[in-house]
C-alpha cells in the first residue's frame, strides 16, 4: 500500500517506518484496542499454564474470548501457534473467566460466554503468502491483521480477508485426535452461505438485495456473520444487523432509544424486550417497498 499527502495537488509519499519492537506494535494496539477492533481488553501478558498470550480481548458481540499475538518478523506458523493456543482457551476456560471476573467491574460466567466462537488475531507489518494461504480455510477461526505505520503519524490496520471460495479444513484434516481437529469440534466460524442455507429462493434473493444496499451506504462496510444473524459493520464497529427468516428478513438498526429519525415510524422499539440484534430498533421487511427508506434508517447508524 503506497500512502501520498496531497501538498497544494503535489503528491509526496509518505515512507513507511518500521516497528523496533513487537511490543511497540502491542502497545499500540492495546492503547487503541476498542477503536480500532471494537473489543474490550481483559488482560496484556496474560501467563497460563506456562505460555504467555499477548493480549486477552473479549468480543461484547459474540460473547467470546480472543487471544491476539503480535509479530515483527515472519518467522513463525500463524497455524500451529493459533491452535495451539485455542486449545489452551477451550481446555482452561476457568481461567479465562477468573482473569476477567479480576480485572472487569461485572461477573461473567462460563454459561454466558460462546466459546465456540473463540478466535485468534495475529498482528503483524506484513504476512507471507504462505501465512495467508494456510490461514485461509471457511471454518478456521484464525485471523490476520496486518498494521503499518507511517510518516506523519499515520497507521493502517488492514484485516486479512478470507477468499470467498476458501475451503474447509475438514477437507484437509484426517486425524480425528489432533489438536486441529479438537479446535474445529468446537468452534464455529459463521458464514452467510449457512444463514441462507434452507431458505427459499425469493427469500435468499430479498437478502442480496438488501445486503447490497447496506454495503453501497458508504465505503470500507464490511459484513461479520454471527450465530443468530449477520452484522454490517464500519470501521469494524456493527451498525445493522439482518437475520433471515423464511420468507422475510428482520434488520436491527444500531442506535439507542430516541437517536432514530423515522418520521413514518417503521422501526419498532426493541429497547425493553430481548432480541438478538444490536441496536433498539427492529424493523422486518418481505420486500423492497421501501427499501429506500430503510437505507436512510440505517445510514443513520454510520453516521453516528
Amino acid at each position: 500500500m503506497r500512502l501520498f499527502r496531497n501538498g497544494k495537488s503535489i503528491l509526496s509519499e509518505l515512507r513507511e517506518k518500521p516497528f523496533k519492537l513487537e511490543k511497540d506494535i502491542q502497545t499500540l494496539f492495546e492503547d487503541n484496542l476498542k477503536s480500532a477492533t471494537d473489543l474490550r481488553l481483559i488482560k496484556s501478558e496474560f501467563i497460563i499454564k506456562s505460555n504467555r498470550i499477548d493480549t486477552l480481548a473479549f468480543d461484547e458481540e459474540s460473547k467470546s474470548f480472543v487471544i491476539i499475538e503480535y509479530k515483527r518478523n515472519q518467522n513463525y506458523s500463524v497455524v500451529d501457534q493459533g491452535v495451539s493456543y485455542l486449545n489452551l482457551m477451550l481446555e482452561y476456560k476457568a481461567d479465562f473467566i477468573v482473569e476477567y471476573n479480576e480485572t472487569q467491574k461485572e461477573s461473567l460466567k462460563r454459561s454466558d460466554v460462546d466459546w465456540s466462537q473463540s478466535k485468534i488475531i495475529f498482528v503483524s507489518p506484513s504476512f507471507t503468502d504462505f501465512q495467508k494461504q494456510s490461514s485461509n480455510f471457511k471454518d478456521l477461526a484464525i485471523e490476520l491483521w496486518e498494521i503499518k505505520q507511517f510518516e506523519n503519524d499515520v497507521v493502517v490496520i488492514n484485516p486479512i480477508k478470507k477468499s470467498k471460495s476458501a475451503p474447509s479444513i475438514k477437507q484437509v484434516q484426517k486425524d480425528d485426535s489432533s489438536e486441529i481437529s479438537k479446535v474445529i469440534q468446537q468452534t464455529k466460524v459463521y458464514t452467510e452461505e449457512e444463514h441462507l442455507q434452507g431458505k427459499p429462493d425469493e427469500t435468499a434473493e430479498l437478502y442480496e438485495i438488501y445486503r447490497s444496499a447496506i454495503l453501497n451506504l458508504g465505503t470500507d462496510l464490511d459484513i461479520k456473520p454471527k450465530k443468530q444473524e449477520i452484522g454490517f459493520t464500519a470501521k469494524g464497529k456493527i451498525f445493522a444487523d439482518v437475520c433471515i427468516l423464511k420468507s422475510s428478513l428482520k434488520l436491527w438498526i444500531n442506535l439507542k432509544r430516541g437517536q432514530l429519525d423515522d418520521p413514518k415510524k417503521l422501526a419498532r422499539d426493541v429497547s425493553c424486550i430481548g432480541h438478538w440484534g444490536n441496536g433498539d430498533y427492529e424493523i422486518i421487511v418481505s420486500d423492497t417497498t421501501n427499501l429506500e427508506y430503510v437505507m436512510s434508517l440505517i445510514k443513520q447508524a454510520i453516521n453516528n
